[in-house]
Protein backbone atom coordinates (compact mmCIF):
# COMPACT_ATOMS: atom_id res chain seq x y z
CA UNK A 1 0.00 0.00 0.00
CA UNK A 2 1.31 3.41 -0.87
CA UNK A 3 1.00 6.40 0.90
CA UNK A 4 -1.99 7.62 -1.28
CA UNK A 5 -3.75 4.41 0.16
CA UNK A 6 -2.66 5.22 3.36
CA UNK A 7 -3.78 9.25 3.44
CA UNK A 8 -7.35 8.12 2.33
CA UNK A 9 -8.09 6.57 5.73
CA UNK A 10 -6.92 9.87 7.37
CA UNK A 11 -9.71 11.94 6.06
CA UNK A 12 -11.93 12.53 8.92
CA UNK A 13 -8.61 13.76 10.93
CA UNK A 14 -8.68 17.17 12.58
CA UNK A 15 -6.35 19.59 11.09
CA UNK A 16 -4.28 22.32 13.04
CA UNK A 17 -5.12 23.30 16.42
CA UNK A 18 -5.26 27.13 16.54
CA UNK A 19 -2.03 28.38 17.67
CA UNK A 20 -3.51 30.93 20.33
CA UNK A 21 -5.04 27.35 21.87
CA UNK A 22 -2.58 25.21 21.90
CA UNK A 23 0.03 28.04 22.79
CA UNK A 24 -1.61 27.50 26.44
CA UNK A 25 0.16 24.64 27.63
CA UNK A 26 -0.52 23.38 31.05
CA UNK A 27 1.99 23.89 33.65
CA UNK A 28 3.65 20.17 33.64
CA UNK A 29 3.81 19.76 29.86
CA UNK A 30 2.03 16.39 28.65
CA UNK A 31 3.35 14.44 25.48
CA UNK A 32 0.65 12.27 23.07
CA UNK A 33 2.15 8.58 22.38
CA UNK A 34 0.47 7.54 19.86
CA UNK A 35 0.75 3.82 18.18
CA UNK A 36 -1.61 1.50 15.81
CA UNK A 37 -0.84 -1.85 18.32
CA UNK A 38 -2.24 -2.82 21.30
CA UNK A 39 -0.61 -1.31 24.95
CA UNK A 40 1.39 -5.13 25.32
CA UNK A 41 3.05 -4.20 22.18
CA UNK A 42 4.75 -1.57 22.68
CA UNK A 43 5.96 -1.42 26.09
CA UNK A 44 9.53 -1.87 25.35
CA UNK A 45 9.13 0.69 22.82
CA UNK A 46 7.12 2.94 25.82
CA UNK A 47 10.58 2.00 27.81
CA UNK A 48 13.19 3.25 26.01
CA UNK A 49 11.80 6.13 24.67
CA UNK A 50 11.20 7.24 28.39
CA UNK A 51 14.74 6.54 28.76
CA UNK A 52 15.45 9.07 26.49
CA UNK A 53 13.31 11.50 28.05
CA UNK A 54 15.22 10.91 31.41
CA UNK A 55 18.36 11.79 29.41
CA UNK A 56 16.77 15.16 28.78
CA UNK A 57 15.96 16.14 31.92
CA UNK A 58 11.56 14.60 31.74
CA UNK A 59 10.63 12.12 34.22
CA UNK A 60 7.23 10.89 33.54
CA UNK A 61 4.78 11.66 36.97
CA UNK A 62 7.61 14.32 37.69
CA UNK A 63 7.63 16.68 35.52
CA UNK A 64 6.44 15.17 32.29
CA UNK A 65 2.84 13.11 31.78
CA UNK A 66 2.47 10.99 28.74
CA UNK A 67 -1.37 10.17 27.40
CA UNK A 68 -1.33 7.17 25.10
CA UNK A 69 -3.49 6.57 22.64
CA UNK A 70 -3.76 3.07 21.08
CA UNK A 71 -5.35 1.97 17.50
CA UNK A 72 -5.25 -1.68 18.61
CA UNK A 73 -4.16 -2.61 15.69
CA UNK A 74 -7.48 -0.55 13.51
CA UNK A 75 -5.70 1.96 11.61
CA UNK A 76 -9.32 3.92 10.65
CA UNK A 77 -9.41 4.79 14.17
CA UNK A 78 -5.72 6.77 14.03
CA UNK A 79 -7.24 9.94 12.74
CA UNK A 80 -9.66 9.86 15.57
CA UNK A 81 -7.00 9.38 18.00
CA UNK A 82 -4.52 12.06 16.40
CA UNK A 83 -7.23 14.38 16.64
CA UNK A 84 -8.35 13.82 20.22
CA UNK A 85 -4.34 14.50 21.20
CA UNK A 86 -4.60 17.75 19.41
CA UNK A 87 -8.16 18.76 21.26
CA UNK A 88 -6.16 17.99 24.78
CA UNK A 89 -3.29 20.43 23.51
CA UNK A 90 0.12 17.93 24.18
CA UNK A 91 2.94 19.62 24.06
CA UNK A 92 4.32 16.80 21.44
CA UNK A 93 3.39 14.03 20.05
CA UNK A 94 5.46 10.71 19.64
CA UNK A 95 4.36 8.72 16.20
CA UNK A 96 5.12 5.53 16.33
CA UNK A 97 5.11 3.39 13.30
CA UNK A 98 3.77 5.28 9.60
CA UNK A 99 0.19 5.16 9.64
CA UNK A 100 0.45 6.94 13.34
CA UNK A 101 2.67 9.40 12.11
CA UNK A 102 0.49 10.33 8.98
CA UNK A 103 -2.40 10.48 10.86
CA UNK A 104 -0.55 13.18 13.37
CA UNK A 105 0.34 14.92 10.75
CA UNK A 106 -2.86 15.17 9.31
CA UNK A 107 -4.32 16.52 12.47
CA UNK A 108 -1.92 19.51 13.28
CA UNK A 109 0.49 21.97 11.58
CA UNK A 110 1.25 23.25 14.69
CA UNK A 111 2.25 20.72 17.38
CA UNK A 112 5.65 19.12 17.18
CA UNK A 113 5.52 15.73 16.12
CA UNK A 114 8.89 13.16 16.76
CA UNK A 115 8.04 10.01 14.61
CA UNK A 116 9.54 6.79 14.90
CA UNK A 117 9.22 5.24 11.39
CA UNK A 118 10.77 2.21 9.20
CA UNK A 119 9.82 4.22 6.56
CA UNK A 120 11.44 7.04 3.80
CA UNK A 121 10.19 10.12 5.17
CA UNK A 122 10.64 12.09 2.14
CA UNK A 123 9.17 9.95 -0.06
CA UNK A 124 6.10 9.52 2.43
CA UNK A 125 5.78 13.45 2.37
CA UNK A 126 6.44 13.55 6.31
CA UNK A 127 9.51 15.51 5.74
CA UNK A 128 10.75 17.87 3.15
CA UNK A 129 14.66 16.95 3.42
CA UNK A 130 16.70 15.08 5.97
CA UNK A 131 18.29 17.70 7.02
CA UNK A 132 16.26 20.34 7.36
CA UNK A 133 12.78 19.03 7.66
CA UNK A 134 10.66 22.22 8.06
CA UNK A 135 7.33 22.22 9.45
CA UNK A 136 6.55 20.46 12.67
CA UNK A 137 7.92 16.76 12.24
CA UNK A 138 11.22 15.21 12.77
CA UNK A 139 12.33 12.26 14.13
CA UNK A 140 14.34 9.04 13.88
CA UNK A 141 13.66 6.87 10.32
CA UNK A 142 15.17 3.25 10.39
CA UNK A 143 13.97 2.17 6.73
CA UNK A 144 13.85 -1.50 7.79
CA UNK A 145 11.78 -2.66 4.85
CA UNK A 146 15.17 -1.98 2.58
CA UNK A 147 16.92 -4.92 4.49
CA UNK A 148 14.85 -7.40 3.10
CA UNK A 149 17.71 -8.35 0.64
CA UNK A 150 20.16 -8.52 3.00
CA UNK A 151 17.77 -10.66 5.68
CA UNK A 152 16.95 -13.33 2.69
CA UNK A 153 21.40 -13.14 1.91
CA UNK A 154 21.70 -14.46 5.61
CA UNK A 155 18.53 -16.91 5.30
CA UNK A 156 20.34 -18.14 2.27
CA UNK A 157 23.57 -18.80 4.29
CA UNK A 158 21.70 -20.53 7.45
CA UNK A 159 19.86 -22.59 5.07
CA UNK A 160 21.58 -22.68 1.58
CA UNK A 161 19.54 -26.09 0.34
CA UNK A 162 16.17 -24.11 0.78
CA UNK A 163 14.44 -23.27 -2.39
CA UNK A 164 11.46 -21.93 -1.29
CA UNK A 165 11.14 -19.15 0.93
CA UNK A 166 7.94 -17.40 2.68
CA UNK A 167 7.25 -13.59 3.25
CA UNK A 168 5.18 -13.23 5.70
CA UNK A 169 3.99 -9.64 4.99
CA UNK A 170 1.09 -7.50 6.36
CA UNK A 171 -0.53 -5.96 2.75
CA UNK A 172 -1.85 -2.59 4.86
CA UNK A 173 1.36 -1.85 5.91
CA UNK A 174 3.03 0.78 3.31
CA UNK A 175 6.30 -0.55 3.20
CA UNK A 176 5.61 -3.99 2.20
CA UNK A 177 5.52 -3.29 -1.71
CA UNK A 178 8.98 -1.99 -0.64
CA UNK A 179 10.00 -4.87 1.33
CA UNK A 180 8.88 -7.51 -1.03
CA UNK A 181 10.93 -6.15 -4.04
CA UNK A 182 13.70 -6.11 -2.26
CA UNK A 183 13.22 -9.89 -1.39
CA UNK A 184 12.47 -10.57 -4.86
CA UNK A 185 15.49 -8.99 -6.24
CA UNK A 186 17.69 -10.90 -3.76
CA UNK A 187 15.92 -13.82 -4.38
CA UNK A 188 16.61 -13.72 -7.56
CA UNK A 189 20.12 -13.20 -7.38
CA UNK A 190 20.95 -16.23 -5.24
CA UNK A 191 18.71 -18.51 -7.19
CA UNK A 192 15.76 -19.44 -4.60
CA UNK A 193 12.36 -18.80 -5.39
CA UNK A 194 9.97 -16.02 -2.63
CA UNK A 195 6.64 -15.64 -1.85
CA UNK A 196 4.11 -13.45 0.27
CA UNK A 197 2.03 -14.85 2.40
CA UNK A 198 -0.12 -11.55 3.56
CA UNK A 199 -1.45 -11.50 7.50
CA UNK A 200 -3.63 -8.43 8.10
CA UNK A 201 -4.87 -9.30 11.29
CA UNK A 202 -4.09 -11.35 14.62
CA UNK A 203 -6.60 -13.71 13.58
CA UNK A 204 -5.21 -14.49 10.47
CA UNK A 205 -1.62 -15.37 11.22
CA UNK A 206 -2.16 -19.33 12.28
CA UNK A 207 -4.16 -19.86 8.96
CA UNK A 208 -1.18 -18.59 7.03
CA UNK A 209 1.36 -20.79 9.09
CA UNK A 210 -0.26 -23.53 8.01
CA UNK A 211 -0.83 -22.60 4.52
CA UNK A 212 3.04 -22.03 4.10
CA UNK A 213 3.93 -25.16 6.00
CA UNK A 214 1.54 -26.91 4.00
CA UNK A 215 3.16 -25.72 0.59
CA UNK A 216 6.17 -27.15 1.93
CA UNK A 217 7.85 -23.54 2.26
CA UNK A 218 11.76 -24.16 2.95
CA UNK A 219 12.23 -21.15 5.14
CA UNK A 220 10.46 -18.00 6.30
CA UNK A 221 11.43 -13.92 6.23
CA UNK A 222 8.75 -12.10 8.45
CA UNK A 223 8.53 -8.18 7.71
CA UNK A 224 8.63 -5.29 9.35
CA UNK A 225 5.18 -4.61 10.62
CA UNK A 226 3.72 -3.59 14.00
CA UNK A 227 1.27 -6.29 14.18
CA UNK A 228 4.11 -8.61 14.10
CA UNK A 229 5.58 -6.78 16.53
CA UNK A 230 2.82 -7.18 18.89
CA UNK A 231 2.21 -11.07 18.13
CA UNK A 232 6.28 -11.75 18.24
CA UNK A 233 5.66 -14.75 20.51
CA UNK A 234 2.69 -16.05 18.79
CA UNK A 235 4.67 -15.88 15.38
CA UNK A 236 7.89 -17.53 16.85
CA UNK A 237 6.09 -20.00 18.68
CA UNK A 238 4.74 -21.04 15.21
CA UNK A 239 7.78 -20.99 13.14
CA UNK A 240 8.72 -23.57 15.66
CA UNK A 241 5.65 -25.60 15.95
CA UNK A 242 6.09 -26.27 12.00
CA UNK A 243 9.83 -26.59 12.40
CA UNK A 244 10.85 -23.27 9.92
CA UNK A 245 13.74 -21.38 9.87
CA UNK A 246 12.90 -17.50 10.52
CA UNK A 247 14.88 -14.72 10.33
CA UNK A 248 13.18 -11.39 11.73
CA UNK A 249 13.53 -8.13 11.67
CA UNK A 250 14.77 -7.26 15.29
CA UNK A 251 16.19 -8.36 18.14
CA UNK A 252 13.20 -9.18 20.53
CA UNK A 253 12.24 -12.23 17.89
CA UNK A 254 15.53 -14.06 19.10
CA UNK A 255 15.51 -13.33 22.39
CA UNK A 256 12.27 -15.03 22.29
CA UNK A 257 13.32 -17.92 20.48
CA UNK A 258 13.32 -16.89 16.89
CA UNK A 259 16.22 -18.38 14.96
CA UNK A 260 17.68 -15.01 13.59
CA UNK A 261 17.30 -11.22 13.44
CA UNK A 262 19.08 -8.71 11.66
CA UNK A 263 18.05 -4.79 11.87
CA UNK A 264 18.49 -1.54 13.56
CA UNK A 265 18.34 -1.55 17.94
CA UNK A 266 14.85 -0.22 18.00
CA UNK A 267 15.04 0.52 22.17
CA UNK A 268 18.07 3.03 20.43
CA UNK A 269 15.69 4.22 18.33
CA UNK A 270 12.79 4.97 20.62
CA UNK A 271 15.67 6.36 23.16
CA UNK A 272 16.29 8.91 20.44
CA UNK A 273 12.67 9.77 19.57
CA UNK A 274 12.92 10.39 23.74
CA UNK A 275 15.54 12.66 23.63
CA UNK A 276 14.40 14.57 20.42
CA UNK A 277 11.01 15.21 22.51
CA UNK A 278 12.68 16.30 25.78
CA UNK A 279 14.74 19.18 23.12
CA UNK A 280 11.24 19.78 21.88
CA UNK A 281 9.83 20.40 25.33
CA UNK A 282 12.84 22.97 25.65
CA UNK A 283 11.64 24.81 23.18
CA UNK A 284 13.56 23.46 19.99
CA UNK A 285 11.66 23.33 16.90
CA UNK A 286 11.27 20.36 14.39
CA UNK A 287 12.18 21.73 11.29
CA UNK A 288 15.45 22.71 12.67
CA UNK A 289 16.48 19.08 14.58
CA UNK A 290 17.43 16.39 10.85
CA UNK A 291 15.76 13.67 11.07
CA UNK A 292 17.88 11.10 12.33
CA UNK A 293 18.90 7.65 10.80
CA UNK A 294 20.48 4.85 13.46
CA UNK A 295 24.49 3.97 13.03
CA UNK A 296 23.83 0.86 15.16
CA UNK A 297 22.21 -2.86 12.86
CA UNK A 298 22.74 -5.95 14.58
CA UNK A 299 22.47 -9.80 13.79
CA UNK A 300 21.38 -11.89 16.31
CA UNK A 301 21.91 -15.93 16.54
CA UNK A 302 19.76 -18.47 19.16
CA UNK A 303 22.25 -21.48 18.78
CA UNK A 304 19.52 -23.11 20.59
CA UNK A 305 16.37 -22.61 18.09
CA UNK A 306 19.20 -23.94 15.52
CA UNK A 307 19.75 -27.15 17.47
CA UNK A 308 16.19 -27.92 18.16
CA UNK A 309 15.31 -27.30 13.47
CA UNK A 310 18.48 -29.23 13.68
CA UNK A 311 20.26 -26.52 11.46
CA UNK A 312 24.68 -26.55 11.73
CA UNK A 313 24.88 -22.88 11.47
CA UNK A 314 28.56 -22.05 9.71
CA UNK A 315 31.54 -20.59 12.00
CA UNK A 316 31.74 -18.26 9.57
CA UNK A 317 28.45 -16.45 10.31
CA UNK A 318 28.27 -17.15 14.06
CA UNK A 319 32.12 -14.94 14.03
CA UNK A 320 29.79 -12.41 12.20
CA UNK A 321 26.95 -12.13 14.70
CA UNK A 322 27.10 -9.42 16.98
CA UNK A 323 25.31 -11.64 19.27
CA UNK A 324 24.90 -15.25 20.18
CA UNK A 325 22.14 -16.61 22.08
CA UNK A 326 23.07 -20.38 23.63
Amino acid sequence: MRRRDVIRFLGGAAMAWPAVAWAQQPAMPVIGFLRDTNPEGGQSFVAALRRGLREAGFSEGQNLRIEYRWSNGQTDRLPELAADLVRRRVSVIVASAINPALAAKEATTVIPIVFAVANDPIEFKLVASLTRPGGNVTGVSYVSAELGGKRLGLLHELVPKVTDVAVLANPTNPNTDIFTADVEAAARTVGVRSKVFNVGSEAEIETVFAALAGQRMGALLVATDALFTTQRLRIVALAARYGIPAVYTAREYAELGGLMSYGPSLPEVYRLAGVYTGRMLRGEKPADLPVLLPTTYEMIINLKTAAALGLDVAPTLVARADEVIE
